[in-house]
């Protein structure tokens, strides 16, 4: 029985000879610890089901997107000292797009999306530094920015009720029961520019939290997460559509002409 046309990993050579891909997604994720009761890889299943099922609702209005496998390790500097955390450097991440753009580029693929599901990875620089060298069109998303904002009490920043909500609905059978997670507590910094984000710096997750989340994951349920992913990919997909017919040589409108939302 075939697989999905549209996720690469499933197709095969006779499939993908023969199709005109317009758009190919990359998905990056992570592997790091959820709090107490989500799985290490909750950000690789989200980004795998994200990706696929915008692709599929995109390849159902005729746009010719795939998907590849989701690139499961991601920067997790803050992170090393909780076990089994995995990082990739962005150096590294670098060198990884590089080479799969190398591929891209020499087989005539017009157009990448870089879908990220990890707040630490960040291709917006890398798409910069990338974009002299490439024929092909290079755009990135974070797919939790395309969340109905009225959807959750307060989703979190890791592991918390938005991403326990989205793993109900997706992957119930790895989780821990949700009465074994921890709170989510966040530990913020003393200094004040930092506290209120007018100044950076990686947090140190080991002295940030106490169990590897932060946001209460308590208000979560599958129909959260069922409405968020639905809501999510629907929007992906629309611009999968739109990004596949569009021409990369004019994006722009013209000066006397606004584009309402």
């Amino acid at each position: 029985m075939a697989g999905r046309p549209y996720v690469l990993a499933e197709t095969n050579w006779k499939e993908v000879e023969t199709t005109d891909y317009e758009v190919v997604v990359l998905p990056w994720g992570a592997t790091e610890a959820h709090n107490f009761h989500l799985p290490y890889a909750t950000d690789v299943i989200e980004c795998d089901h994200i990706a696929a099922e915008a692709a599929r609702l995109a390849w159902e209005r005729d746009a010719k997107v795939v998907v590849l496998p989701t690139v499961p390790f991601g920067v997790n500097t803050g992170q090393i000292d909780v076990k089994l955390d995995i990082n990739m450097n962005p150096s590294t991440q670098l060198a990884v797009l590089t080479d799969v753009c190398d591929v891209l580029e020499h087989q005539g693929i017009p157009k990448l999306v870089i879908l990220n599901g990890h707040g630490a990875n960040d291709f917006r620089q890398m798409v910069r530094e990338l974009w002299p060298r490439y024929e092909m069109f290079l755009c990135t998303l974070d797919w939790y920015r395309w969340i109905d904002a009225d959807l959750f009490e307060e989703p979190g920043d890791h592991a918390g009720e938005m991403e326990t909500s989205l793993i109900q609905h997706l992957a119930p059978g790895l989780m821990r029961p949700l009465s074994e997670a921890g709170d989510g507590h966040e530990r913020v910094f003393k200094v004040e520019a930092l506290r209120r984000g007018l100044a950076w710096t990686q947090r140190d997750w080991i002295e940030a939290t106490a169990d590897t989340g932060v946001g209460d994951p308590a208000p979560a349920t599958p129909e959260k997460g069922r409405r968020c992913f639905e809501g999510v990919t629907r929007r992906i997909a629309d611009f999968l559509v739109e990004l596949a017919a569009a021409d990369p040589a004019d994006l722009y409108l013209p000066r006397d002409q606004t584009k309402e939302d």
